[in-house]
């Protein structure tokens, strides 16, 4: 149910934090790390809660940014990278790196936490 919780949280703070314009694309970094700390889990779990929550969180906005204006834009950055124009590829490579990123935070939240109890 933690696990849940966490995800869920991750998730909805990330999007929120991600309506104010004026803070850098990394600024959901500073919420996996609360959401990591305020509920207590084991680094792995915490990793995969936050990998899970902002994977969700990107690919979702990305599918929807991205069949807005038919796969268009996408397909042709995908021509860029050896995707071979793989809209799809690079929405999943999306959402691992921002899922990477917030699951790292959520690490680091987790072993604070551990450390800072001691």
């Amino acid at each position: 149910m933690k696990l849940i919780t966490a995800i869920f949280l991750t998730t909805f703070l990330a999007f929120a934090i991600g309506l104010f314009t004026f803070l850098p694309w990394w600024s959901f970094v500073f919420t996996s790390f609360i959401v990591a700390v305020a509920i207590h889990q084991k680094p792995g779990i915490a990793f995969l809660a936050g990998f899970s929550g902002l994977f969700i969180l990107w690919t979702l906005l990305a599918v929807l940014k991205d069949t807005a204006n038919e796969h268009i834009l996408s397909t042709k950055v995908a021509h860029l990278f050896p995707l071979g124009g793989s809209y799809l590829l690079l929405i999943l490579i999306t959402g691992l790196l921002g899922g990477l990123v917030s699951g790292l935070a959520a690490l680091t939240g987790s072993n604070f936490r551990k450390t800072s109890n001691k």
